[in-house]
């Protein structure tokens, strides 16, 4: 493996960000999130960490543990295959940095229990796990202090979010305001890079892309597979007949091709859509074909990245060397301000 850490002299910052490994990523990630990762790469030093402990705050049954590594290989797969480059940026496990954990420790003694209570999202997982405030364990409350160690250790000062992932990024920078003022500064305030990014709505055309809801669209799908999930997707539901003229403005099968077909299969689905010239069927066969199209070059990279599973392995293990390296620096300065000496 070469020694390139991906910094540059002319870098913009230090970018953090991080996935739990739930497995392969769908057509939803992709465009929410992994594209622009790899498209920061060229101007930013960036840090990809798959958030293995993160994993552990919600575990239901046994089987979820046991899926763990399966999945952070197959979401190793799609990242690489996607154009995370390992020559330009840190790509790691999470845990493989125990200093981390570590750094959680020392934030949550700054961190007053009612600023993890109010975050919108602890009310909301709460809520899907069906539990109550007084019986959720204590990792899932303490969700945003591990985030932010997971941001401050690399000393990160830029972190791509979505407009719903504000209040946690907020929440980070108090903690670091917090932390600073108390011990003096040794934290940048993390900055948010907006990511614009298209609302992926799934095949029901209903509610976000989403693998919990069954709605997705696979990266590694076969093209076979990508085109029966496709012939699933709803249309426009008062299109009841082939004769009807279609709305291609309230269909999600149209919205999907302005994202995966050219501006000329484009115009041509709406004229024909609109005079009933074409059937949804019809439709869905040209959708499943534009998306296979726009997803066999990331596929045949991914079938590669998939006959060298040492390499992949060896990514991610040299990924964690270098993480851990700054980390250990991070945590020694940590250590010494809040008088606990120099860690062994």
């Amino acid at each position: 493996m070469a020694s390139n850490e991906g910094t540059s002299s002319n870098v913009k910052g230090t970018i953090l960000s991080g996935m739990r490994p739930t497995g392969r990523l769908h057509l939803g990630n992709y465009l929410g999130a992994l594209e622009n990762w790899v498209n920061l790469q060229q101007d930013f030093r960036c840090i990809y960490s798959i958030v293995d402990i993160h994993a552990l705050t919600t575990l239901e049954s046994p089987s979820d543990v046991e899926n763990i590594q399966p999945n952070i290989h197959e979401m190793a797969l799609d990242w690489l295959a996607a154009g995370v480059d390992p020559e330009q940026s840190i790509v790691f496990i999470q845990s493989h940095v125990p200093e981390v954990m570590t750094l959680h420790t020392l934030l949550s003694m700054v961190t007053p229990l009612g600023w993890l209570m109010r975050v919108p999202t602890f009310k909301e997982k709460v809520r899907q796990m069906d539990e109550t405030e007084e019986s959720v364990n204590y990792g899932l409350v303490g969700y945003p202090v591990l985030q932010t160690a997971d941001i401050i250790i690399y000393k990160a000062d830029t972190v791509p979010v979505g407009q719903d992932q504000l209040p946690h990024l907020e929440l980070a920078r108090e903690i670091v305001r917090r932390f600073n003022h108390r011990f003096g500064d040794t934290f940048p305030e993390p900055q948010a890079r907006l990511t614009e990014a298209p609302l992926i709505l799934g095949l029901e055309g209903q509610q976000k892309m989403s693998k919990s809801l069954d709605n997705h669209i696979d990266l590694a799908s076969t093209p076979e597979e990508t085109a029966q999930r496709v012939l699933t997707a709803f249309t426009d539901p008062q299109r009841l007949r082939r004769s009807d003229p279609g709305r291609p403005e309230v269909c999600n099968v149209y919205s999907l091709h302005k994202l995966f077909s050219t501006e000329e299969d484009v115009a041509t689905v709406h004229e024909e859509c609109t005079t009933a010239q074409r059937g949804c069927v019809d439709c869905k066969r040209h959708l499943a074909g534009s998306v296979n199209a726009f997803l066999e070059p990331l596929r045949e990279r991914r079938r590669v990245l998939e006959e060298k599973p040492d390499y992949v392995r060896e990514i991610l293990l040299e990924g964690g060397r270098k993480a851990r390296s700054i980390a250990q620096e991070t945590i020694g300065e940590v250590y010494e301000k809040m008088g606990l000496g120099l860690p062994v």
